[in-house]
C-alpha cells in the first residue's frame, strides 16, 4: 500500500520551527546566565594607592596639630593718663631695652595738673613748719608756766619749814604756821596740775603736727603721681626684647587704658598648637611632645591646655626645652606631635584615609590573584600614622589605606 509522504515545503517550514525555537531558547539561557553574573571588576592603578601591611608590636599613641611659637613673656604697655601721641621713636622689629622710649605723649591739662600739686606741697610745708614753730613757742610758754609754779610750790614749802621751826620757839603764831602750810598745799596741787597740763600740751601739739604731716604727705603723693604721670609720657618698654607693635599714629588722642605697644622676649618661646577636640580628650599636662619648626625639631612638654573650644579645636601649650633652631621668631608656624601612651604589643597598620576611632570601616584586602576584597576591620585607638586593629585583618595582610570612597559600589577591585 502506497503512503503519501509530505511536501518539501512543509519539511521546511518544520525544520524552521524547530530551529527557531532551539535558538529561542539559546538566547533565553544566555540572558538569564549573563543575568547572574557579578559585574566585571574595576581596575585600579596600584602605583596610585597605599598600600600597608598588617604589623604586630608597640605602638606609639600620638596626635598631631599645626600652631605657632609665641613669646613666653609679653608685655602690653598701657596708657597711663591720657595724651595725644607726639611722635613714634622706635617701629616695630626694633630690638628695645626695659628704658628704651618707644613713643612721646603730650598732655598740657596734666602740665597744669603737676604745677598745681608742687604748690600744693610747698604750701602744705610751709604751713607744717608755721605749724611746728607756733607748737614749740607755745610749749615753751606753757613749761615756763609750769616752771614758777615749780618755783612758787618750793617757796611756800620752804616758807612753811621755816615757819614750823620758828613756831617752836613761840617766835610764829599758829595761825601764821597753818597758813603757810596750806599755801604750800595748794602750790603742790597747782604744780601736779602744770605737770599734767604740759604733758597733756606735748601730745596735743604731737597730735596737731601729725594731721598738719598728713596733709603734707597727701599732697607729696598727689605730686609724685602727677610727675610719674608726666614722666609716662615718655612710654618705655618695660621689657628687654624686641617691639613687635605700635598701634597708634602720630596725633591720635589715647586714653587711660589704652594699648600703645606690646613688647616680647624673643629668647623664651613656647608653642601653642591646635589640636582638633576629637583627639584632645587624653592630653594631660606634663605629657612629652614634639615641635617641628621646619628647620629642626625641639622637644616640650605639655603645660598648660585650654579649658574651651574655639573652631572645633583645643589649644594646648607646650613648653620648649633646649635651643631653638635658627628662625625660630614669634609667630612661626609649626607643627606639633604629643605623645599620649605607648601600648607594648597590639596588632596595627596605617592610619585609614576617613577612619575614626573606635569604629568599623570597609578596607580593601590583597588577595593572591592581584585583586583587593572589600572586608569589615574594627578599629580602636588611633595614632598620628597607626590605628590599632581589634578584628577583620590578621598579621601580614596588606589593604589600602587610601581613600576608595570612588569604588564604594564594588567589592572586588583588580590591581594594575
Amino acid at each position: 500500500m502506497d503512503i503519501p509522504r509530505p511536501s518539501n515545503a512543509r519539511r521546511k517550514r518544520i525544520r524552521r520551527i524547530v530551529y527557531g525555537a532551539i535558538a529561542l531558547l539559546a538566547v533565553l539561557l544566555i540572558t538569564l546566565g549573563l543575568s547572574r553574573l557579578k559585574p566585571a571588576a574595576p581596575g585600579v592603578e596600584r602605583a596610585t594607592l597605599w598600600i600597608d601591611t598588617v604589623r604586630r608590636g608597640p605602638l606609639l599613641l600620638e596626635v598631631r596639630g599645626s600652631g605657632s611659637l609665641v613669646p613666653e613673656d609679653i608685655r602690653w604697655i598701657p596708657a597711663t593718663t591720657q595724651g595725644r601721641v607726639d611722635r613714634i621713636l622706635l617701629h616695630p622689629g626694633t630690638p628695645v631695652t626695659a628704658h628704651s622710649v618707644i613713643l612721646q605723649l603730650v598732655n598740657p591739662q596734666l602740665d597744669q595738673e603737676l604745677q598745681d600739686a608742687e604748690l600744693k606741697v610747698q604750701a602744705a610745708e610751709a604751713g607744717l613748719q608755721s605749724l611746728r614753730v607756733q607748737a614749740q613757742n607755745d610749749y615753751l610758754q606753757q613749761k615756763a608756766i609750769a616752771a614758777g609754779i615749780a618755783a612758787e610750790r618750793h617757796k611756800a614749802e620752804m616758807q612753811a619749814e621755816m615757819n614750823e621751826a620758828l613756831a617752836k620757839g613761840q617766835l610764829v603764831s599758829a595761825l601764821a604756821l597753818r597758813q603757810s602750810k596750806m599755801d604750800a598745799e595748794q602750790l603742790v596741787v597747782r604744780d601736779d596740775i602744770a605737770r599734767q597740763q604740759l604733758a597733756s600740751y606735748e601730745e596735743s601739739i604731737a597730735a596737731r603736727l601729725a594731721v598738719k604731716q598728713s596733709q603734707v604727705d597727701q599732697a607729696r603723693a598727689v605730686m609724685r603721681l602727677k610727675r610719674q604721670q608726666r614722666d609716662d609720657l615718655n612710654v618705655r618698654a618695660g621689657l628687654d626684647g624686641i617691639l613687635q607693635l605700635v598701634p597708634v599714629e602720630v596725633g591720635q588722642q589715647v586714653a587711660p587704658g589704652t594699648n600703645l605697644a606690646r613688647v616680647a622676649n624673643p629668647a623664651r618661646l613656647k608653642a601653642e598648637v591646635k589640636i582638633a577636640e576629637t583627639q584632645a580628650k587624653d592630653i594631660q599636662i606634663g605629657q612629652p611632645a614634639t615641635i617641628d619648626t621646619r628647620n629642626g625639631l625641639v622637644t616640650g612638654i605639655v603645660t598648660r591646655i585650654d579649658p574651651s573650644v574655639q573652631n572645633g579645636t583645643i589649644t594646648v601649650e607646650v613648653g620648649l626645652a633646649g635651643d631653638l633652631p635658627k628662625g625660630a621668631v614669634p609667630d612661626l608656624t609649626v607643627d606639633g606631635t604629643i605623645e599620649l601612651e605607648k601600648m607594648l604589643d597590639v596588632v596595627y597598620v596605617g592610619r585609614p584615609a576617613l577612619a575614626q576611632e573606635h569604629s568599623t570601616v570597609a578596607l580593601f584586602k590583597l588577595q593572591a590573584d592581584g585583586s583587593a576584597t572589600r572586608v569589615p576591620v574594627k578599629i580602636g585607638r588611633m595614632s598620628v600614622n597607626a590605628v590599632e586593629v581589634l578584628s577583620g585583618l590578621d598579621v601580614g595582610d596588606q589593604v589600602v589605606l587610601s581613600d576608595m570612597s570612588t569604588w564604594d559600589a564594588f567589592d572586588r577591585v583588580r590591581l594594575q
